[in-house]
């Protein structure tokens, strides 16, 4: 288990409180395994406060149709936001939960590997809360314009180096080694003291697949995987450029224009 806040504080909205309540309550009866993720888990292993709006809820791709539908049974309003990764759950018009299966991105699904033995009490209830390595897979891409999640996983290597299973991160950002060797130098310039936190062999394991890479002949097929970051930051790479695309997603997620 991990070294978790002994009583970590949420702030969520004062009138969705009693939602969130009922609703892990009811996820509980359930049966179905899930997680709770996002600033719940990250306040868990680094102590770190934030005020909260929302509630994560992770859980395998094929159980999520089984939590829709045990709400759907009791009166919820449910929506398959996007098949490839997310679900609500609604109470009402103003309060719902996300039932999270995959990343945005496509690249990592939620498996039997993102569940282990750390748990928190949230609003009265005894819950499984993501791992450190599978919470730094679920932020590893988080990087849009209006959102990066790499302090998030500093904080989470530099509070839970010991619990994060290296071995298992590789395995599963094996295809994306760039971006988990990115977020590792980004670790190392923002804690020049804490280097060591981060087993050798991984960085000699990087460097060398960077050192072996940089006289290769570039790939043939041209592709934009800034997408797989941010989908509407690469908009013009895709539409504009002649890049492939390898995210799927519509050409219409645009900035909002800024007055």
């Amino acid at each position: 288990m991990s070294d978790t806040v002994a009583d970590p504080a949420f702030e969520p909205p004062p009138e969705a409180q009693a939602f969130y309540e009922e609703s892990l309550g009811l996820l509980k009866d359930s049966g179905v395994p899930f997680l709770l993720s996002g600033t719940y888990a990250v306040t868990a292993y680094t102590g770190i406060r934030r005020p909260t709006k929302d509630l994560d809820v992770f859980c395998k791709p094929g159980d999520y149709p089984r939590i829709l539908a045990f709400f759907q049974a009791r009166g919820y309003r449910t929506d398959v936001e996007d098949e490839r990764w997310i679900a609500k759950v609604w109470k009402d018009d103003k309060h719902f939960f996300d039932v999270i299966f995959a990343m945005s991105n496509g690249t990592i699904a939620v498996s039997d590997s993102w569940f282990g033995a750390d748990r928190i009490t949230v609003y009265g209830h005894e819950v499984t809360i993501t791992p450190p390595t599978a919470l730094i897979l679920s932020k590893a891409f988080i990087q849009d314009r209006y959102r990066y999640d790499g302090a998030d996983v500093n904080h989470v290597i530099l509070k839970q180096a010991d619990a994060i299973d290296w071995k298992s991160l590789l395995d599963q950002m094996d295809l994306y080694w760039e971006v988990l060797m990115a977020h590792l130098l980004n670790f190392r310039f923002a804690y020049p003291t804490e280097r060591g936190l981060v087993p050798a062999w991984l960085m000699t394991e990087l460097i060398g697949r960077l050192q072996a890479q940089v006289d290769l002949p570039a790939p043939r097929v041209k592709v934009c995987r800034g997408r797989l970051f941010s989908p509407r930051d690469y908009i013009a790479d895709i539409s504009e450029w002649g890049f492939g695309d390898v995210v799927g997603k519509g050409l219409e997620e645009r900035h909002d224009p800024v007055a």
